[in-house]
């Protein structure tokens, strides 16, 4: 933790206790950033502090703080008018409250931070309050302020560290009114029954073992354009989507998709393992000879059709022979001797 840079020296009000601390952040961005440059020779975009009224660049040392009024003009606030402020979490997080985890709602929670003991004098009340903490289960609610403003912030027990969660104000959270659908839907059991399956079926998940694949990728591409290799392919895209015109057969596709992913079953198995919820009515076929009398079977049908065709050209024959009358021949002249 030492070697980590604190962003905030103060301490925690624990009652009449006090705790010197140091506050780290806990958490850090990996995200790759991307600076603007001009297309046409690959120079780059700065920004550049300009003063409106004396039209020139200003260096850091002359740019200060000012609050802008409604008519436009600005009031100007320095570090010491905000030090001199009569509150006190200045430089103290002051514990007003403990509370079970579940009353937190999670769309409060913010900026993750480490609080570190900050000194020896400190090892003994920090670590009574984090024992206190883990034996009643509880999280800490304080305040405190930082980088100009004061802030909720909640304490919990992270190992064998005390970690702060920056919340934001109740009033700083938006009410979720217009955002679920206008039109009333109904939702079966059985569609249910298949969403359940398939949060089964997903189960849990190591966090630790998801990565970010688009960084990944970015990293992949930036290392092919420095070396001048080739591009890596873009993978294809599978096919379908788009909307969802059955709910139920997606659900079922789902599910036998999650398990085949999971190893749970294979394609074929994981399909009669789900059980169709729209029974459709099964069409009437003649009865399949055995496989191994194919052949067989064809020869006597072939036979049956041909000795058909035979009787009913000799019928034909008989008939027209009985309707015709039979011509009579002339007779023969005898041979003179």
């Amino acid at each position: 933790m030492l070697h980590v840079r604190s962003i905030w020296n103060g301490a925690i009000s624990f009652g009449l206790v006090s705790i010197p601390i140091k506050l780290v952040n806990a958490t850090e961005s990996h995200s790759i950033s991307f600076r603007q440059i001009h297309l046409e020779d690959g120079g780059r975009i700065r920004y550049r502090k300009v003063c409106e009224l004396e039209e020139r660049e200003v260096s850091a040392p002359e740019i200060g703080k000012a609050y802008e009024d409604a008519d436009g003009s600005m009031i100007p606030i320095t570090d010491e008018d905000l030090a001199s402020l009569p509150i006190p979490t200045a430089r103290t997080i002051e514990i007003v409250a403990f509370v079970p985890a579940d009353r937190i709602d999670p769309l409060q929670m913010d900026t993750a931070y480490y609080l570190a003991a900050n000194g020896v004098p400190a090892a003994k009340p920090y670590t009574l309050l984090r024992e206190a903490l883990k034996r009643s289960q509880k999280v800490a609610i304080a305040k405190f302020a930082l980088r100009g403003r004061e802030r909720l912030g909640m304490l919990r027990v992270v190992d064998d560290v005390i970690a702060m969660h920056g919340l934001l104000w109740p009033d700083e959270i938006r009410t979720p009114e217009s955002v679920a659908p206008d039109s009333s839907v109904t939702v079966r059991d059985k569609e249910l029954d298949l969403a359940d399956a398939l949060m089964d079926t997903l189960g849990e998940v190591d966090l630790n073992e998801l990565h970010d694949d688009y960084r990944e990728a970015v990293e992949e591409l930036i290392a092919a354009k420095a070396s001048g290799e080739k591009m890596p392919a873009a993978p294809s895209a599978e096919k379908g989507g788009g909307k969802v015109i059955d709910l139920m057969a997606a659900l079922e596709s789902s599910v036998r998709q999650a398990k085949v992913a999971r190893g749970e079953a294979t394609s074929a198995d994981s399909d009669a393992d789900v059980k169709p919820i729209r029974k459709t009515p099964a069409r009437k076929t003649s009865p399949k000879p055995a496989s191994g009398k194919k052949s067989t079977a064809k020869k006597t049908t072939a036979k049956k059709t041909a000795a058909a065709k035979k009787t009913t050209a000799d019928s034909t024959k008989k008939s027209a022979a009985k309707k015709t009358p039979a011509k009579k021949s002339p007779p023969r002249k005898r041979a003179s001797a």
